[in-house]
């Protein structure tokens, strides 16, 4: 015996909603999609910033829509200072709200 794959007993019955919408569905309800995205960017954010910036970065967290950095290098600090408004582009683009509206380094 061999499996084949049958197109249409694959195909999804209605009123089944996909897992991805599901969880969206979830995060919207209880207004948990705020909290996610802040923690979706900690947790990415040398996917986001690149690996020389997250190596150099000692803390990350966002509050109130103001994005706060400890960043442990002077240059870099001064650097990412006059780039905030990338930093928040970059940001914003990848969550695709506006998550961040201010930056401060601590």
């Amino acid at each position: 015996m061999y499996y084949r794959f049958d197109k249409e007993k694959a195909s999804r019955r209605p009123g089944v909603t996909p897992l991805k919408e599901a969880i969206d569905q979830m995060l919207d309800r209880y207004k948990l999609r705020n909290r996610f995205d802040q923690s979706y960017v900690v947790a990415h954010w040398d996917k986001i910033m690149g690996s020389a910036i997250a190596s150099r970065t000692q803390k990350v967290y966002i509050k109130d829509g103001t994005l706060f950095l400890q960043i442990e290098s002077a240059p870099l600090r001064n650097e990412l200072f006059r780039a905030k408004s990338k930093i928040i582009e970059l940001i914003n683009r990848e969550m695709g709200s506006t998550l961040v509206q201010d930056v401060i380094f601590v």
